[in-house]
């Protein structure tokens, strides 16, 4: 039976999405990309903000045809947007055959066949433990790089956020857990492991009563065959002193960590719930750099949050200019339901938001340029991705680059090299986002 698979979202989603088509190849079924092959169509969604949100439902209706006029004989809805609207998917797409919770995806084989002996099912659970699987994960990113999901759901109940409503309270994958799946992933030929979570510095005080990411990256260090490990979503507050020991004395530890802070005005923090101060985090940053001093920082922020000013906007400005990170993604406040910021007062129109965002992109552009002309000289190392098509020349990554989401440094040579493989690079120019370099080793 053919089954098309549609993951919508962020990495943690698409570790949920690889889980589902690990255990539904399993149970035999044939992929395709052709909705109009395909007999079964399971749709992995988000609703984190609106733009996610909106894509999701769209994509259910773009599915919907081929459920009554073509060869669908299941439509599935899994994931974020089924947590938090099931009776109204159920109610409005009549299509949908089965709603499936963001805590019962292990049970999606299952409730395909519950639809397919014509039964319409609804799969949910309380938002306690973690899933456990019963097959490997079906890997999407090309097999050179993979996230590891340490945990699960979200305490810090940020006011502009849905994800503790729809993921549940904080809960940490047990560390031999996670080195299990690591030394799998390595053995299938994972060079980089991305640790991903709503929060990954939290990582362990639920089991273990302290904070264990440290504990973690010493184990996850020893597994043969990995040679990056990467850091995403780290939360400034919670970065601690045995962690970035922990990422000095570990080789395979990238010099690099994803820190969202979402502002820098204390009056706009204070209205987010978030847990620090401009002075704060300036002293954050100062620390990471003096502890790493060749430590590539990434945020994200939030432009045009309820009640923020132009001068608030413009201390942000000053901030980005103060402390140079690295890399950055701005983005404009989504006013989400069942959120207290979405009934704040002196919610900011949408011209306003987009024209905030722009600048501080356009900041980041020139802050992110100069920085990468001081990279030209530098020797790295960089892992291919792929090749330029009709040139003698690869794209890579560098330790200072995650998948997707950072810059790329572009490799003129005439060898042939594959997709994982880690050449050493000096680098000889650089764009507004990207770099260029030349081989000097493997």
């Amino acid at each position: 039976m053919k089954l098309l698979f549609i993951s919508l979202g962020c990495d943690k989603n698409l570790v949920d999405s690889e889980s589902m088509l690990g255990l539904l190849g399993a149970e035999g079924y044939e992929f395709t990309d052709e909705e109009t092959e395909a007999e079964v169509i399971v749709i992995n969604t988000c609703c984190f903000i609106n733009d996610a949100k909106e894509e999701s439902i769209q994509t259910i209706l773009e599915m919907a045809p081929y459920r009554t006029e073509g060869n669908c004989r299941a439509l599935i809805v899994t994931g974020c947007l089924a947590q938090r609207y099931q009776k109204e998917i159920r109610r409005e797409i009549p299509e949908v055959d089965a709603v499936l919770g963001t805590n019962t995806y292990p049970q999606i084989a299952d409730a395909i066949k519950e639809v397919l002996a014509g039964r319409a099912c609804e799969r949910f659970q309380p938002l306690e433990g973690i899933p456990r699987l019963t097959a490997p994960r079906s890997l999407t990113t090309g097999g050179h790089f993979a996230h590891l999901k340490i945990a699960e759901g979200c305490d810090k109940h940020c006011t502009y956020c849905i994800i503790p409503k729809i993921r549940g309270a904080y809960r940490s994958v047990p560390i031999e857990e996670l080195a299990a799946q690591a030394e799998e992933l390595a053995k299938r030929g994972v060079k980089e492991l991305i640790l991903v979570a709503q929060e990954t510095t939290l990582y362990g005080m639920d089991l273990y009563g302290e904070k264990s990411l440290h504990r973690l990256l010493d184990v996850l260090n020893e597994i043969p065959g990995l040679v990056w490990i990467r850091i995403m979503y780290c939360y400034p507050e919670e970065i601690y002193p045995e962690l970035v020991a922990a990422i000095r004395r570990n080789k395979k530890v990238c010099h690099y960590l994803d820190m969202p802070i979402q502002h820098s005005s204390d009056s706009v923090l204070k209205r987010m719930g978030r847990r620090t101060t401009r002075e704060e985090l300036v002293q954050r940053i100062r620390w990471l750099r003096e502890e790493i001093p060749d430590i590539t920082l990434r945020t994200t922020l939030i432009c045009g949050f309820p009640g923020e000013t132009q001068q608030e906007h413009e201390e942000l400005l000053d901030f980005l200019k103060e402390t140079g990170f690295d890399r950055l993604g701005a983005f404009v406040y989504s006013q989400e339901e069942d959120t207290p910021a979405a009934e704040f007062p002196d919610q900011i129109g949408e011209e306003q938001k987009i024209r905030w965002q722009a600048e501080v992109m356009e900041l980041m552009q020139d802050l992110i340029f100069d920085r990468n002309q001081e990279m030209i000289g530098r020797e790295l190392w960089a892992m291919i991705e792929g090749k330029v098509a009709d040139e003698d020349a690869y794209i890579g990554r560098t330790y200072r680059d995650a998948p997707d989401i950072d810059g790329y440094l572009f490799i003129h040579t005439g060898e042939e090299l594959l997709s994982g493989d880690f050449v050493k690079v000096r680098v000889t120019g650089a764009y507004d986002y990207d770099l260029i370099g030349e081989i000097i080793g493997e």
